[in-house]
């Protein structure tokens, strides 16, 4: 059993949010249609959990601004496109948000989303209540630069030691790691379990209702 929190901070998208195949079919469907190099799989979850802007600049370093603004526009159409399907918290997600919730932690995330992708998200989920304080790459520096951490544990006036940050890839541990904020690792995302545990998270668990078990 972990000890001593007070607060979860989690990542969005591929550990609360089933949505990395679809993030990784967009950029490569938005690379096809705009004319780039359409990266491989691994290289496309790569990326994950980075802003979108860094995204682009680490898989497309030698393209011109123009290219990655069209790919960029590209890619949010297709992302947001009405007839896309519809994505989802995995399951068990929101009943351990809730489940945690009651217990008394404080709950927040941290993501590499958009403000607006994140709000959409979140009124989509009916997950707005269960978080005190949301922080998002295009109001701070992304990911793994620790801004948001210090950031959401400033507003919540809870120390990085009493902090705990869940997150599915290793930029979300690198910023835990670079914060002082311990982590745990959930291998249902972009990085593989192996990755996750080379940055000595606390544990890396397979799936997010195991979360309750180490916590309560």
């Amino acid at each position: 059993m972990i000890e001593e929190v007070d607060l979860l901070i989690f990542d969005w998208d591929g550990t609360l949010f089933d949505s990395i195949g679809w993030i990784v079919a967009c950029l490569r469907q938005s690379a096809a249609e705009t004319g780039l190099p359409v990266p491989g799989i691994p290289e496309a979850r790569s990326v994950i959990g980075l802003s979108l802007a860094a995204s682009m600049a680490q898989l497309f370093p030698d393209q011109a601004p123009e290219a990655i603004e069209r790919l960029v526009t590209r890619y949010r159409e297709l992302y947001h496109d009405p007839e896309a399907p519809r994505l989802d918290l995995y399951e068990g997600a929101r009943d351990q948000l809730e489940i945690l919730s009651r217990s008394g932690y404080l709950l927040a995330v941290a993501t590499g989303k958009a403000r607006t992708g994140l709000d959409l998200a979140i009124v989509e989920t009916g997950t707005h209540d269960l978080f005190a304080v949301t922080r998002c790459a295009d109001e701070t520096a992304p990911k793994p630069d620790p801004s948001m951490l210090y950031q959401i544990l400033s507003e919540l006036e809870v120390s990085a030691e009493r902090a705990l940050l869940i997150g599915d890839s290793v930029h979300d541990l690198k910023m835990a790691s670079s914060a002082g904020v311990r982590s745990v690792g959930v291998a249902t995302g972009a990085s593989l379990r192996e990755e996750l545990l080379s940055l000595a998270p606390i544990c890396c668990i397979s799936d997010i209702r195991e979360l309750s078990r180490i916590l309560l």
